[in-house]
């Protein structure tokens, strides 16, 4: 295993900003992976994990840590009943899996097709997209605990997986290393299409996995959501913001701001989804355009996607300190104008409180 020192982060990260890693390996093996949280105990360093590099912005200072790029390979298919349960080493690019298991027709992934990033990732964020999560059909996540370096299988249950949320971003946080992921697929049956933009895009089309696949990639790809080195809008995280989730029966208020700016018609709704008891989920996307921010705004280098206005991207040698501006800009005005505060769906590393001010601000407003 090859140890680098000041390795450049930017170039291994969907966002293309960021300064260096103080030390950086790409274990391969379990026994490789052990040594390179040896290296940083060593070192009085954190670990830091890092997958496809796809829903992170690093500071430009870098990381004073050691990064570790988990380069564990593998996937199996084992068949029971008609069912298929399929486990990937976190190391495996997802978007392959994915193609990998509708190749087979298998279904449970198929909405998830065109999300960049390596499979490890995947739990931690519970990645979801067009009404599919990846809960639907995990079954167990396999770990590494860092402290006693003992592995172990943790079953579905025990992730408390919510929306674009898990256990291993909370109480967790920093305890694991996840080096496989299980999911339970059904072979050959119809896909459960739930998100209203894409039950439109299938009007009229046979429901397969592969059909599903192919749609889902294509919304995503006019939207900049899928990588591509001559397109500018697909150098981000994707969407930069959660759909922000509010008591029910403060909705109300936020559409009442929105029509006394003039940013909703009278007869006009506003988008919003039941997400729980007592709870109302809302689209950041409405949110930002209404608060007065459209597609291309830019600040310096940084800039919202001039395909969807929830990406923030790098329009050509942007900083992190530029996106992290524009994006606290956008926070602040949707809370002072519409009374709800967003957060950030990708990590943000290296940042003193100072730089990243209220952007990570707990409160959901209005």
């Amino acid at each position: 295993m090859i140890v680098r020192e000041g390795e450049p982060l930017a170039p291994r990260t969907t966002f293309r900003v960021g300064g260096p890693a103080r030390f950086y390996v790409e274990p391969t093996s379990a026994e490789e992976l052990a040594a390179a949280l040896e290296l940083a105990r060593a070192r009085s360093l954190p670990a830091f994990l890092l997958g496809g590099g796809s829903n992170l912005v690093v500071a430009d200072a870098g990381l004073e840590a050691v990064v570790v790029r988990v380069g564990l390979r593998g996937l199996t298919f084992e068949e029971d009943a008609g069912e298929v349960t399929v486990r990937a080493a976190a190391g495996e690019p997802w978007d392959d899996v994915v193609a990998r298991c509708v190749d087979r027709d298998l279904v449970g992934l198929e909405c998830l097709s065109g999300i960049p990033g390596d499979v490890g990732a995947t739990p931690i964020q519970n990645v979801g997209a067009y009404g599919q999560e990846v809960a639907d059909t995990l079954t167990t996540v396999s770990v590494l605990d860092r402290a006693t370096g003992r592995a172990s299988d943790l079953e579905k249950i025990g992730c408390g997986f919510g929306y674009r949320d898990s256990v291993f971003k909370r109480e967790a946080r920093g305890r694991y290393v996840v080096t496989a992921v299980a999911f339970r697929l059904s072979r050959g049956s119809e896909p459960t299409v739930r998100y209203a933009e894409l039950e439109r895009a299938l009007e009229g089309r046979a429901r397969t996995a592969a059909i599903v696949r192919e749609t889902v990639i294509r919304l995503r790809r006019g939207k900049g959501m899928v990588l591509d080195d001559a397109d500018r809008d697909t150098h981000g995280a994707g969407s930069f913001f959660t759909n922000p989730i509010v008591d029910a029966s403060k909705a109300p208020h936020v559409v009442e701001r929105a029509r006394s700016l003039g940013a909703l018609r009278e007869g006009e709704s506003m988008p919003s989804w039941p997400a729980g008891p007592g709870r109302t989920k809302l689209s950041a996307a409405w949110l930002i355009e209404r608060a007065g921010f459209t597609k291309g705004t830019s600040r310096g280098r940084a800039a919202i996607s001039s395909k969807h206005s929830l990406a923030l991207t790098n329009r050509g040698g942007a900083t992190a300190a530029e996106v992290v501006a524009l994006a606290r800009e956008i926070r602040a005005g949707v809370a002072d104008r519409l009374g709800v505060h967003l957060a950030p769906e990708p990590e943000l590393v290296g940042f003193t409180p100072a730089e990243l001010g209220e952007l990570v601000a707990a409160g959901e407003g209005p």
